[in-house]
């Protein structure tokens, strides 16, 4: 089954870059097609992935205002049967240059429509804010996953993701679903981890996923190395997670709605 996944928390911070680049290899390694869409202005998944955001012919940008075509953006990143549609700071001109525009929720919906049968899976890494890039992603994708930082304030983020959610659903996209909640950065050490864990679950079984992302130094270290977890540091706790994973991502048949 073919799926475009918006990965996206409003709340900055949670892991969501992080789980984007290294979801995406993993699947990319179990022999899945995979296109990431990096559609933070940040540029940070680019970034993960080892590409110079500074040194690419185009970007979301240049899709997004018609001035190249998917196939011209999507650069090799390394990594058998994974492209990337790379992302700067161009792009938070995109905005202000869509605002106006006829129908400009649908305008990445559009254009995914003609790629989505050429990969099994289209991750879309969203800004940390609702903005309409992130309205856009949205609205392209079949489900959104959502990852949760194991601290406090996570809870108080995740009832307002919710009430986007359905916002999302009964305006714009009515098939969005929500395709699994993900706790990033856990540490067992802490009461808090656990009881962030429990309180979720207790809310949201139907959604959470199994595999727990934990603090891990190797995790943190290999965005600055441009590389996935699975091949800078393939034997840590970080890779062994973010494979499980995957697998999990790959089993799911059925996927839930709000």
């Amino acid at each position: 089954m073919k799926r475009i996944i918006a990965v996206a928390n409003q709340k900055g911070g949670v892991g969501k870059t992080t789980t984007t680049v290294n979801l995406a290899a993993c699947l990319a390694q179990a022999g899945k097609r995979v296109l990431v869409a990096d559609m933070d202005p940040q540029g940070n998944t680019t970034s993960g992935f080892g590409v110079d955001k500074h040194n690419v012919a185009h970007t979301s940008y240049s899709l997004l205002l018609g001035q190249a075509y998917l196939e011209q953006v999507a650069v090799e990143v390394g990594i058998e049967g994974l492209q990337l549609l790379p992302a700067n700071i161009d792009l938070q001109g995109a905005e202000i240059e869509l605002i106006g525009q006829p129908g400009f929720e649908y305008l990445f919906k559009n254009i995914l429509s003609h790629a989505k049968y050429l990969y099994d899976y289209i991750l879309i890494d969203c800004p940390p804010s609702l903005n309409l890039l992130t309205i856009n992603a949205l609205c392209a994708a079949d489900s959104i996953l959502v990852p949760i930082q194991c601290e406090y304030y996570a809870l108080e983020g995740l009832s307002q993701l919710m009430h986007t959610i359905e916002l999302v659903q009964r305006k714009l996209n009515p098939h969005l679903a929500i395709e699994g909640v993900v706790f990033t950065m856990y540490d067992a050490r802490t009461n808090l981890s656990n009881q962030v864990v429990e309180e979720v679950r207790q809310h949201l079984s139907a959604y959470t996923y199994d595999s727990i992302i934990p603090r891990n130094v190797r995790l943190s270290e290999a965005p600055s190395h441009g590389l996935p977890i699975t091949l800078y540091a393939p034997s840590s706790k970080g890779a062994e997670s973010y494979i499980n994973l995957a697998k999990e991502v790959m089993k799911k048949e059925g996927i839930g709605r709000v």
